[in-house]
């Protein structure tokens, strides 16, 4: 695998700013955006996907990145959740639902895959570097 950098440089992080970004585009475009409590709700597990990642990296040690992974993928599911909310309270139509779960679903995929790859890993992170 190639040495990854930057957070920004990693697949997961890119992919879950696109989420984030097209939950904003909900909001903005559909009834959700006045549904106070709910938009709150998936702006903040929208975020918390990509803002845990980059931050898990910038600890630079492989067992707090993992865990850091863990919150993103847990917050994928919790937007998975909260998209049923707004598609059951009529805010998103069935496809805007359907688009943002595969994405929902691919994410929390690849976040897992990319634990399993850490997990196996002999590299403990920059911070144990002597």
């Amino acid at each position: 695998m190639a040495t990854i950098n930057t957070f920004e440089e990693l697949e997961i992080w890119q992919l879950s700013r696109i989420i984030c970004q097209d939950v904003w585009d909900l909001f903005e475009k559909t009834t959700l955006g006045k549904d106070f409590e709910l938009k709150n709700q998936m702006n903040r597990s929208s975020g918390s996907i990509m803002d845990n990642i980059a931050e898990g990296f910038e600890r630079n040690g492989r067992r707090e990145f993992i865990n850091f992974l863990s919150y993103s993928k847990g917050s994928c599911g919790e937007l998975r959740s909260q998209l049923y909310r707004a598609f059951d309270r009529k805010h998103i139509n069935k496809e805007e639902f359907e688009f943002l779960t595969i994405k929902t679903v691919t994410e929390s995929k690849k976040i897992g895959a990319f634990m399993s790859y850490l997990v196996k890993s002999d590299n403990k992170g920059s911070k144990f570097d002597k």
